[in-house]
Protein backbone atom coordinates (compact mmCIF):
# COMPACT_ATOMS: atom_id res chain seq x y z
CA UNK A 1 0.00 0.00 0.00
CA UNK A 2 1.36 3.44 -0.94
CA UNK A 3 0.52 6.82 0.51
CA UNK A 4 0.06 9.72 -1.95
CA UNK A 5 1.75 12.77 -0.46
CA UNK A 6 2.14 14.84 -3.61
CA UNK A 7 2.03 18.63 -3.33
CA UNK A 8 -1.30 18.74 -5.13
CA UNK A 9 -2.87 16.35 -2.64
CA UNK A 10 -1.49 18.26 0.37
CA UNK A 11 -2.53 21.69 -0.99
CA UNK A 12 -6.17 20.69 -1.53
CA UNK A 13 -7.37 21.37 2.06
CA UNK A 14 -5.90 24.89 1.95
CA UNK A 15 -7.99 25.94 -1.04
CA UNK A 16 -11.38 26.06 0.73
CA UNK A 17 -9.84 27.81 3.74
CA UNK A 18 -8.16 30.36 1.46
CA UNK A 19 -11.41 30.88 -0.44
CA UNK A 20 -13.35 31.51 2.78
CA UNK A 21 -10.62 33.84 4.08
CA UNK A 22 -10.75 35.85 0.85
CA UNK A 23 -14.54 35.92 1.07
CA UNK A 24 -14.31 37.27 4.64
CA UNK A 25 -11.88 39.99 3.47
CA UNK A 26 -14.20 41.03 0.62
CA UNK A 27 -17.21 40.89 2.95
CA UNK A 28 -15.35 43.12 5.42
CA UNK A 29 -14.35 45.64 2.72
CA UNK A 30 -17.87 45.93 1.31
CA UNK A 31 -19.38 45.84 4.77
CA UNK A 32 -16.88 48.44 5.96
CA UNK A 33 -18.04 50.87 3.31
CA UNK A 34 -21.61 50.19 4.43
CA UNK A 35 -20.58 50.81 8.04
CA UNK A 36 -19.06 54.15 7.02
CA UNK A 37 -22.32 55.16 5.33
CA UNK A 38 -24.28 53.86 8.31
CA UNK A 39 -22.24 55.93 10.81
CA UNK A 40 -22.27 59.03 8.61
CA UNK A 41 -26.05 59.01 8.24
CA UNK A 42 -26.58 57.97 11.89
CA UNK A 43 -24.44 60.81 13.25
CA UNK A 44 -25.91 63.36 10.86
CA UNK A 45 -29.42 62.44 11.95
CA UNK A 46 -28.69 62.01 15.68
CA UNK A 47 -26.19 64.76 16.40
CA UNK A 48 -26.73 67.04 13.40
CA UNK A 49 -30.52 67.05 13.11
CA UNK A 50 -31.09 65.98 16.74
CA UNK A 51 -33.49 63.21 15.82
CA UNK A 52 -34.21 60.51 18.43
CA UNK A 53 -31.63 57.70 18.44
CA UNK A 54 -34.01 55.00 17.22
CA UNK A 55 -35.23 57.26 14.43
CA UNK A 56 -31.61 57.85 13.39
CA UNK A 57 -30.36 54.26 13.52
CA UNK A 58 -32.99 52.59 11.34
CA UNK A 59 -32.72 54.78 8.21
CA UNK A 60 -28.92 54.78 8.55
CA UNK A 61 -28.96 50.99 8.42
CA UNK A 62 -31.45 50.87 5.55
CA UNK A 63 -29.45 53.28 3.40
CA UNK A 64 -26.26 51.29 3.99
CA UNK A 65 -28.13 48.09 3.10
CA UNK A 66 -28.93 49.28 -0.41
CA UNK A 67 -25.31 50.01 -1.26
CA UNK A 68 -24.16 46.79 0.33
CA UNK A 69 -26.28 44.66 -1.99
CA UNK A 70 -24.40 46.00 -4.99
CA UNK A 71 -21.04 45.51 -3.31
CA UNK A 72 -21.80 41.97 -2.24
CA UNK A 73 -23.27 41.05 -5.62
CA UNK A 74 -20.42 42.47 -7.73
CA UNK A 75 -17.41 42.19 -5.40
CA UNK A 76 -17.75 39.64 -2.62
CA UNK A 77 -19.92 37.09 -4.43
CA UNK A 78 -19.20 37.92 -8.07
CA UNK A 79 -18.22 34.28 -8.69
CA UNK A 80 -21.63 33.03 -7.56
CA UNK A 81 -24.82 32.60 -9.57
CA UNK A 82 -26.02 35.85 -11.19
CA UNK A 83 -28.56 38.04 -9.41
CA UNK A 84 -32.24 37.21 -9.64
CA UNK A 85 -35.40 38.79 -8.25
CA UNK A 86 -35.50 36.00 -5.67
CA UNK A 87 -31.91 36.74 -4.63
CA UNK A 88 -32.61 40.46 -4.28
CA UNK A 89 -35.79 39.82 -2.28
CA UNK A 90 -34.02 37.33 -0.03
CA UNK A 91 -31.16 39.78 0.51
CA UNK A 92 -33.51 42.55 1.61
CA UNK A 93 -35.61 40.23 3.82
CA UNK A 94 -32.54 38.85 5.59
CA UNK A 95 -30.95 42.31 5.72
CA UNK A 96 -34.11 43.65 7.35
CA UNK A 97 -33.80 40.92 9.98
CA UNK A 98 -30.19 42.05 10.43
CA UNK A 99 -31.35 45.66 10.81
CA UNK A 100 -33.91 44.53 13.41
CA UNK A 101 -31.17 42.67 15.30
CA UNK A 102 -28.85 45.66 15.06
CA UNK A 103 -31.58 48.08 16.15
CA UNK A 104 -32.65 45.85 19.04
CA UNK A 105 -29.08 45.55 20.29
CA UNK A 106 -28.62 49.30 19.91
CA UNK A 107 -31.84 49.94 21.85
CA UNK A 108 -30.67 47.75 24.73
CA UNK A 109 -27.34 49.57 24.96
CA UNK A 110 -28.62 53.09 24.36
CA UNK A 111 -31.81 53.03 26.42
CA UNK A 112 -31.43 49.93 28.58
CA UNK A 113 -27.85 50.52 29.70
CA UNK A 114 -27.97 54.32 29.41
CA UNK A 115 -25.04 54.51 26.98
CA UNK A 116 -26.41 57.62 25.32
CA UNK A 117 -23.48 60.04 25.13
CA UNK A 118 -21.76 60.78 21.81
CA UNK A 119 -18.90 58.32 22.39
CA UNK A 120 -21.04 55.68 24.07
CA UNK A 121 -23.79 55.80 21.43
CA UNK A 122 -21.22 55.23 18.69
CA UNK A 123 -19.62 52.37 20.65
CA UNK A 124 -23.02 50.73 21.09
CA UNK A 125 -23.75 51.28 17.39
CA UNK A 126 -20.41 49.67 16.45
CA UNK A 127 -21.00 46.63 18.67
CA UNK A 128 -24.52 46.16 17.32
CA UNK A 129 -23.18 46.31 13.75
CA UNK A 130 -20.47 43.73 14.47
CA UNK A 131 -22.91 41.28 16.05
CA UNK A 132 -25.52 41.69 13.31
CA UNK A 133 -22.78 41.37 10.66
CA UNK A 134 -21.88 37.88 11.88
CA UNK A 135 -25.50 36.87 11.23
CA UNK A 136 -25.45 38.58 7.83
CA UNK A 137 -22.23 36.89 6.73
CA UNK A 138 -23.63 33.45 7.49
CA UNK A 139 -27.02 33.94 5.83
CA UNK A 140 -25.71 35.79 2.77
CA UNK A 141 -23.14 33.13 1.91
CA UNK A 142 -25.56 30.29 2.66
CA UNK A 143 -28.88 31.43 1.23
CA UNK A 144 -28.57 34.69 -0.71
CA UNK A 145 -25.38 34.02 -2.67
CA UNK A 146 -25.01 30.22 -2.52
CA UNK A 147 -22.08 28.64 -4.27
CA UNK A 148 -23.22 27.33 -7.65
CA UNK A 149 -21.15 24.34 -8.84
CA UNK A 150 -21.50 25.57 -12.43
CA UNK A 151 -19.66 28.80 -11.55
CA UNK A 152 -16.87 27.23 -9.44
Amino acid sequence: MTLDVSEERLAAPARPARRVALEVVHFALVGGSGVAVNFLVFNALLHGLHLPAMVATVPASLIAMGGNYLGFRYVTYRDRAPGTRRQIALFFVLSTIGVAMESGLFYVGYHGLGLDGPLESNAVKALSIVLASAFRFLVYRTWVFPHDARHA
